[in-house]
C-alpha cells in the first residue's frame, strides 16, 4: 500500500485533520466577529486539544494549538502546549533547560519549531534527518540519547518506537534491541515492541530470546497465544525433520532476562513522584519479595515492580501473580 493510501485510511489521523480543519475555521471566526471571539476561540482551542489527542504525531495539531495560545496571549498555556510536546519526545533535559526563565509569548513558537526541526515527529522526516547527517554520527548521538530519555509516556513510547522501526529496517538490528530494551524498560506492557523484538530474535535464531520477548506478549495479550504459535513452529516437524523436545528457555535464564529487564529499569526509571508510605510493623508472615513489590509500587517505580512480579512468577511463586494484575492495571 502506497503512503498516500495508508494516509487516507487511517481513521484517528484522518479525525485529526478534521478537528483541526475546524480549529482554524473557528479561529477565523473569531477574528472576523469580535463580538464574540472569546466564544469561538474557545471553540477553537477545544477542537485543536481534540486533534492532537487523536493525532499526536503530527505536527501540525501541535502548531495549530500553539498559534491559538499565542493569539490570546496565553503565555501559560503555550508553556503548558511546550512541556507536553517535551513529553512526547522523551523528557530529554535539553529540552527541558530550554523552559525555564525565558518568555513564551515571544518565543515559544520558535521553541516549538526548533524541537520539531531537531526531533520530527514523523518517522520518515526523522530519519531523513538521520540519514543526511553530513558528520555520520546521527544514530550514534540518538542512540546515546535514548539511553538517558524518559519513555514512561505512552505517545513517546509510540513516537519512538516507530524510529526504532526504521533503524531495525535499515539493518541496524543490534542498536534496534538494544534501544527497545530501553523503552520497553520504561512501559513493559508495549506488547506491539515485544512482538517486533521476538519476531527479530526467532528470525537471528536467538530461541531463548525469542521465547522470552513471545512469553512477555502472551502475559499481556493472552488471545494472541504468540509464545504457543512459537513453540509449535519451533517443534514441529519441518521439512522431514525429528520432532525436536524443546518447551522453553531454562528457568535460570528467565529469570536472568527479566532481572536484566529490571536492573535496566533501576539504572533510568524515576518514580512518578515520590510517596511517603504509613508507617506500620511489616507482618512476620509477608514474603521478603512482597515487601519489596509493596514498597516499588508505593514509590511509583512500577516498571521495576512489572519485572520483578514476572520474575517470581517464572520462578514459581504464584502468589506474585495478583500484584502483577495489580500493576499493569496501574500503567495503563
Amino acid at each position: 500500500m502506497s503512503e498516500s493510501q495508508d494516509l487516507l485510511q487511517h481513521p484517528r489521523r484522518n479525525l485529526g485533520n478534521r478537528y483541526r480543519s475546524t480549529a482554524q475555521k473557528f479561529a477565523r471566526l473569531a477574528k472576523k466577529d469580535p463580538a464574540r471571539a472569546t466564544e469561538n476561540m474557545g471553540w477553537a482551542e477545544q477542537n485543536a486539544r481534540q486533534a492532537i489527542l487523536h493525532d499526536f504525531t503530527d505536527e501540525r495539531n501541535w502548531r495549530c494549538l500553539a498559534d491559538l495560545k499565542a493569539m490570546n496571549n496565553d503565555g501559560e498555556g503555550l508553556h503548558a502546549v511546550l512541556e507536553d510536546v517535551f513529553v512526547v519526545l522523551g523528557r530529554d533535559p535539553e529540552h527541558l533547560d530550554q523552559l525555564t526563565g525565558i518568555d513564551y509569548l515571544a518565543v515559544g513558537l520558535e521553541l516549538l519549531e526548533a524541537a520539531f526541526a531537531r526531533d520530527a515527529l514523523d518517522p520518515h522526516a526523522w530519519w531523513e534527518n538521520i540519514e543526511d547527517d553530513d558528520g555520520g554520527s546521527g544514530l550514534d548521538d540518538f542512540a546515546e540519547r535514548c539511553r538517558r530519555l524518559d519513555f514512561r509516556d505512552q505517545r513517546a513510547n509510540i513516537v519512538f518506537g516507530r524510529r526504532l522501526e526504521r533503524i531495525r529496517a535499515a539493518g541496524h538490528e543490534d542498536m534496534f534491541i538494544e534501544l527497545a530494551k530501553h523503552l520497553l524498560a520504561h512501559r513493559p506492557i508495549n506488547h506491539e515492541l515485544w512482538l517486533e523484538m521476538g519476531r527479530l530474535h526467532e528470525r537471528r535464531e536467538e530461541m531463548d530470546e525469542a521465547w522470552s520477548c513471545y512469553d512477555q506478549v502472551q502475559q499481556l495479550r493472552p488471545h494472541l497465544k504468540e509464545r504457543d504459535r512459537f513453540l509449535a513452529r519451533l517443534t514441529g516437524r519441518m521439512d522431514g525433520e525429528e520432532q525436536r523436545p524443546w518447551s522453553g528457555p531454562s528457568i535460570e535464564h528467565r529469570e536472568a532476562f527479566l532481572e536484566g529487564m529490571r536492573s535496566l529499569t533501576d539504572r533510568i526509571s524515576v518514580p512518578l513522584e515520590a510517596v511517603t508510605p504509613i508507617e506500620e510493623p511489616e507482618p512476620s508472615s509477608l514474603h521478603p519479595d512482597e515487601i519489596a513489590l509493596r514498597s516499588l509500587t508505593e514509590r511509583g517505580d512500577l516498571q521495576s515492580a512489572f519485572f520483578l512480579a514476572r520474575r517470581l512468577l517464572a520462578s514459581g511463586e504464584s502468589w506474585a501473580e495478583p500484584w502483577l494484575e495489580k500493576i499493569q492495571s496501574e500503567m495503563k
